[in-house]
């Protein structure tokens, strides 16, 4: 039975897959978002979304750093 984010009451454990995904989303969720946002904006604004991918890039970089040395 595979939980996303529960324990089991059978006293299983050693299942750390909902931890690993909810790592991965703070480390890229952010990002993509921003990146999203920054092609939806280009062709209007070029200077904003210059921004917004250099926030993305940015955030990965400082994510990695930080939830990587985590896990």
């Amino acid at each position: 039975m595979n939980t996303f984010f529960l324990i089991e009451a059978t006293g299983g454990g050693g299942n750390y897959n909902g931890i690993a995904l909810f790592f991965g989303a703070i480390m890229f969720g952010p990002a993509i978002l921003l990146a999203i946002i920054g092609l939806a904006i280009l062709k209007s604004n070029k200077k904003a979304a210059k921004v917004l991918f250099l926030l993305a890039v940015v955030y990965v970089i400082v994510s990695l750093g930080i939830c990587g040395s985590m896990m």
